[in-house]
C-alpha cells in the first residue's frame, strides 16, 4: 500500500470526487451518492456530466439538482478493466451506507 493510499489522501480526480459525496447505496451495476453541492446548481450537474461522462465504461450517469442525488449505473465486468474505475468501485464497496 501506498502512503497516499495509507493517509487516504486523493490521488486523482475520480479519487476526490468520491470523496466529496455521500455514497447512499452501492449494488453491482448500480450506485446512488447524493452531494449537497449539486442541489440547485445546474453549472455542477454540466460538470459532473461532463466528467463521469468521459468513461465510456459507464452505462448511464443521470443527475437532479432538486435531490443532490447521481445515479450511476455500469456493466461491472466492463467497468473493472478500467483500473481507476475499479479502484473506485472498491472505495465504494467498502463506503456505501447500504450494500
Amino acid at each position: 500500500m501506498g502512503i497516499m493510499a495509507a493517509l487516504q489522501i486523493p490521488t486523482s480526480q475520480l479519487d476526490l470526487f468520491l470523496r466529496s459525496v455521500e455514497i447512499s447505496s452501492y449494488l453491482p451495476g448500480r450506485i446512488r451518492l447524493y452531494s449537497k453541492s449539486l442541489i440547485g446548481n445546474p453549472a455542477l450537474e454540466q460538470e459532473i456530466q461532463a466528467q463521469l461522462g468521459k468513461f465510456q465504461e459507464l452505462r448511464d450517469v443521470t443527475t437532479n439538482t432538486v435531490t443532490g442525488s447521481i445515479l450511476i449505473q455500469y456493466t461491472p465486468e466492463l467497468l473493472r478493466q478500467n483500473e481507476e474505475l475499479r479502484k473506485a468501485e472498491q472505495y465504494i464497496m467498502t463506503h456505501a451506507r447500504r450494500k
